[in-house]
């Protein structure tokens, strides 16, 4: 099983780095996890070309959601917040916070993507379209930025009744969780996820000897790409992690985790707002079942990227399989890693008959 896991990692690898600078991919079956690198972590003055591996830095970008939305199951489930506690009991005093017909938003609306909240903060579609060469658009949007422009912000739904994916709404739940839970963004999924999972390389800032182990990030066409910065917008997607990290993640999805996460993962799964019969969104992970002539397999996942960097985290929970790409590219690693998925899980549902 190791050498056919590893010969289809090292294979799906391979394919990405036909098209970006540099890639890991990781395949988990059961207990058994491959990690596979191609490509080169690009150059900088710290790190000079070589292949990426099991722990190569990579900016994840949205993953980043998916432990926002954990450690809000588990605060939780710790009774320091509740799922459907307004948002607007987390921040400062005479926030301004927008609701529609009556509803407030609250924490579980953020997670599930069904706030009502543009996809951006106030001002900053605008700011894009006027600098579309803008190296780091995040790095201006402080607490102070993201509070004042709530005031000014009209939901497009009522919380609760549509889907719209919001970057403004997951960064917003990050600053305030960290907000209750008395310290910042980044202590608090070291605190909550990181340190219990013995994962070490999951971080904002990126400092020391980390930095010799990053990957630098390009552009499409392989240009270098500066680093991006979210500031308060963290949690919707400044986390830096390692294929070494992710893997102890994903398996913690698929056994249950320690004690003390395994309740936070049960109640991040149990919590779902159905987008379609296939389709639905937890905590943080989108989910979908293929069509039966597929297979009818279940996959979890989420995706992430950045000015120059894309990642895929995806996971089988009753079949007890996950794949994860990083790239340091911005064009997008999904198809080759959702097709490995789809490949791992038609391997075991052979096997099983």
């Amino acid at each position: 099983m190791a050498q056919e896991l590893a010969t289809l990692a090292q294979q799906t690898a391979d394919r990405l780095a036909e098209q970006h600078v540099g890639v890991v991919v990781a395949a988990v079956v059961d207990d058994v996890a491959e990690i596979r690198g191609a490509g080169t972590t690009g150059t900088t003055s710290t790190n000079h070309s070589r292949v990426p591996g099991p722990d190569t830095l990579f900016e994840i970008g949205s993953v980043t959601k998916v432990f926002t939305a954990l450690a809000l199951a588990r605060l939780a489930s710790a009774g320091t917040v509740g799922l459907d506690e307004p948002l607007g009991d987390l921040l400062p005093a005479r926030t301004a916070v927008p609701s529609r017909d009556g509803q407030p938003i609250s924490l579980q609306h953020l997670a599930t993507h069904t706030s009502g909240l543009p996809r951006l903060p106030k001002g900053m579609l605008l700011q894009a379209l006027l600098r579309p060469s803008k190296p780091d658009p995040y790095a201006d949007c402080t607490a102070d930025v993201l509070l004042a422009g709530l005031a000014g912000t009209r939901l497009g739904a009522t919380p609760g009744k549509r889907f719209r994916y919001s970057n403004l709404g997951a960064g917003l739940l990050g600053l305030a969780l960290a907000r209750r839970a008395g310290t910042e963004y980044e202590t608090l999924i070291t605190r909550e996820i990181c340190a219990p999972l013995g994962m070490t390389d999951t971080v904002v800032t990126v400092d020391g000897t980390r930095s010799e182990r990053s990957a630098q990030g390009h552009v499409r066409r392989g240009r270098p790409a500066a680093p991006w910065h979210l500031a308060d917008l963290a949690g919707a997607g400044g986390l830096h992690s390692t294929a070494t990290d992710l893997v102890a993640f994903v398996r913690a999805q698929l056994d249950g985790g320690p004690a003390g996460l395994a309740e936070a993962i049960r109640l991040s799964r149990a919590v779902e707002y159905r987008r379609s019969p296939f389709a639905r969104v937890h905590l943080g992970w989108m989910a979908h079942r293929l069509h039966p002539r597929q297979g009818g397999h279940l996959q979890i996942w989420h995706n992430g990227g950045t000015g120059g960097f894309s990642s895929f985290v995806g996971f089988d929970p009753e079949k007890r399989i996950a794949v994860i790409a990083l790239g340091n590219t911005r064009r997008s690693v999904d198809g080759p890693a959702f097709d490995l998925l789809r490949t791992l899980q038609a391997e075991r549902a052979a096997k099983a008959n």
